[in-house]
């Protein structure tokens, strides 16, 4: 055969899955579940027993031990701010925890300055807000953002709108 103008081809890759956050969590320290996004479908059921275990397990942890925990295939990461617990799940082999740590860090300082000085009630009273911080901090289990600023101004913007067009109608 002719020898092709194409160069060779390399070998295929293995497929590697970009998603590797699982489940994010916001607990009070009673184990009430103050906000929960999921970036894998997990029926109803298991989603309620997963929580519950995991917030038990957290929960009763002192806090002079460490905040990495492995369960049911996941590697749980958690850090307490204040009254609220951040759990963060993620595919055993995947993620370094020390960066899932300063991620659950960079959504705390980012939830501060948009709600200065964020606290439970905040997060219950404007759930729909702290969903569109986290959706712009993690797209479909990856990290894509966590500068402040750059999380911030889309809801900014948002606001302003809002706010113009709701003077408009007047």
């Amino acid at each position: 055969p002719p020898p092709s103008d194409l160069p060779p081809s390399e070998p295929p890759r293995s497929p590697r899955r970009a998603m590797t956050i699982r489940f994010i969590l916001m607990v009070n320290k009673q184990g009430q579940t103050r906000l929960s996004t999921y970036y894998e479908w997990l029926p109803m059921p298991e989603r309620v027993a997963l929580e519950s275990e995991i917030i038990r397990k957290c929960l009763s942890r002192s806090e002079f031990q460490c905040s990495f925990v492995e369960y049911r295939g996941y590697k749980v990461v958690y850090r307490r701010y204040a009254s609220l617990f951040f759990i963060v799940g993620c595919e055993q082999d995947s993620e370094n925890e020390l960066g899932i740590l300063e991620f659950i860090h960079a959504l705390v300082e980012t939830l501060d300055k948009y709600f200065e000085s964020v606290c439970e009630l905040d997060i219950m009273f404007n759930l729909e807000k702290a969903h569109f911080i986290l959706d712009e901090m993690v797209m479909n289990g990856c990290i894509v953002e966590t500068n402040k600023a750059n999380v911030l101004k889309p809801i900014a913007l948002m606001e302003k709108a809002s706010e113009e067009t709701l003077f408009s109608k007047r």
